[in-house]
């Protein structure tokens, strides 16, 4: 028997309503987590390779990205939000072992939430022009910014039909394709973006003289090479969910594409409260580059870099998440709710021990992480700087991360929406905004640090009561 038909046995004990001993619940934890956590990681390895490779032309270019960063995250958020709000409904009904209806949201999720990409696709080109000027960027980077958001959002479509396809193989069970494609995509990354960003030069190895080709389009290539990548995934993703997916797959199988408004309707109530969620974290994280762009380009351009190096830690946590939602979801969809209780309490424990491990590493080796983004020194002072500080709440970050993946799968997302509203906004802005003008960076990331140990401390008290099960 293969790992995968193991794995598929023991979530055949939760829609079976056979008992499950801690060793086996511990086993599947593990099994679903691991291939999303490298999902996960590989997205972030991905930036990593952006984020060195636009570093190398210069910190203005960097600061480019950097000062859209946040608002391509609102618009990801939102696109994950939506695609989640159906996700969620297919890992219920895959718990109740309503294989027909699972199959019904999937089709019904396709035209609707292409419909919603095509719509964001064109407000954000609608802004794109103007964006950079209103976070504040400074002239000589608004162009650059500009377009990288440009291409972004023109290639809006193609990424909700990966977070959609992905996120439905996940909540089957199926973590292994999403999590190889991850990793294509990251290796596409790479080519996309070595052929894309640098101009054609003569390069010497080992005594050979060679001409490696390239467009030299700088930020706009790297722009092109991340979007190009993501959609090669997308288009795979796509057919294997269509072809090959033994629980969800369409082909053969005639049915209604026409979204209804049940399920619609579900799917609004699952998905709003995250797209709220997304936009709450996303518009703080906007306002804090705002807070930040004052400081110079190199702190902006290192507030970019710290973020995403921080990444590293924290997409674990997503990944433990990601399993959270599937392995909840599915008890709660099978209405064995002592089970639904002891998943939440493996995946957060996970996550917790596993990321408080990352931020340890994070804090030693915060000069060499940051050294891979950039050369300059001034921004690299700023960043390992960042890095340490953040790296004291990732055992808190990770018990508010991986909580709300329980709260996802069984489709409480009002209260935890409120909860990340206040902890952001009452609790980091107001601490940034006090204490940026005169500790400057440090003082954000002071900010950050203590309100993601306020956030995981809230998590985790409404993770120890019961209402989240009541609101299935």
């Amino acid at each position: 028997m293969t790992l995968a038909d193991r794995t598929n046995e023991l979530l055949a004990r939760i829609r079976q309503g056979r008992s499950m001993t801690l060793g086996q619940q511990l086993r599947l934890t593990v099994r679903l987590s691991v291939p999303a956590v490298i999902a996960q990681l590989s997205s972030i390895v991905m930036q990593y390779i952006d984020a060195a490779m636009v570093g190398h032309l210069g910190a203005e270019a960097s600061a480019s990205i950097g000062l859209v960063s946040t608002t391509t995250w609102l618009f990801l958020g939102l696109c994950a939000a939506v695609a989640s709000g159906f996700s969620v409904q297919v890992a219920h009904r895959i718990g109740a072992d309503d294989l027909a209806g699972a199959r019904a949201v999937v089709r019904q999720a396709l035209v609707a939430t292409l419909g919603f990409s095509l719509l964001l696709a064109v407000v954000g080109a609608a802004i794109s022009g103007m964006l950079p000027q209103w976070l504040g960027g400074d002239p000589s980077i608004r162009r650059d910014a500009s377009l990288y958001f440009l291409i972004f959002s023109l290639f809006l479509p193609a990424l909700q039909m990966n977070f959609l396809a992905g996120g439905m193989l996940r909540c089957s069970g199926n973590m292994h394709i999403p999590s190889l494609l991850g990793v294509v995509m990251c290796v596409l990354d790479v080519v996309f973006n070595f052929f894309l960003i640098f101009p054609t030069r003569d390069w010497s190895v080992a005594g050979l003289h060679l001409t490696i080709p390239g467009a030299g389009l700088g930020v706009c290539g790297a722009a092109l090479g991340t979007a190009a990548a993501e959609a090669v995934a997308a288009v795979v993703l796509l057919r294997y969910l269509w072809r090959r997916s033994e629980t969800l797959k369409l082909s053969g199988e005639r049915g209604s594409f026409r979204p209804r408004r049940a399920i619609l309707k579900r799917a609004f109530q699952i998905g709003f409260p995250m797209c709220l969620e997304h936009a709450v974290i996303c518009g703080a994280q906007i306002m804090t580059t705002v807070i930040v762009a004052p400081l110079g380009v190199f702190a902006i351009a290192a507030n970019s870099f710290a973020i995403t190096a921080e990444s590293l830690c924290y997409m674990p946590g997503y990944g433990i998440a990601d399993a959270a939602t599937t392995l909840v979801g599915q008890s709660i969809g099978a209405g064995r709710l002592k089970l639904t209780r002891s998943f939440a309490r493996i995946t957060v424990s996970m996550g917790m021990v596993i990321m408080g491990v990352m931020g340890v590493l994070m804090y030693l080796y915060a000069p060499q992480i940051i050294g891979l983004m950039t050369p300059v020194g001034e921004i690299r002072q700023l960043g390992v700087m960042a890095l340490r500080i953040e790296a004291f709440a990732e055992p808190m970050f990770a018990a508010s991360i991986v909580a709300y993946g329980v709260f996802v799968g069984a489709a409480d997302t009002v209260v935890p929406c409120l909860m990340n509203f206040f902890s952001i906004w009452a609790v980091r802005l107001s601490l940034a905004a006090w204490l940026a003008p005169t500790m400057g960076l440090k003082g954000v990331w002071i900010a950050m640090c203590v309100e993601l140990c306020f956030r995981g401390a809230i998590f985790l008290i409404r993770l120890a009561g019961k209402r989240w099960l009541k609101r299935r």
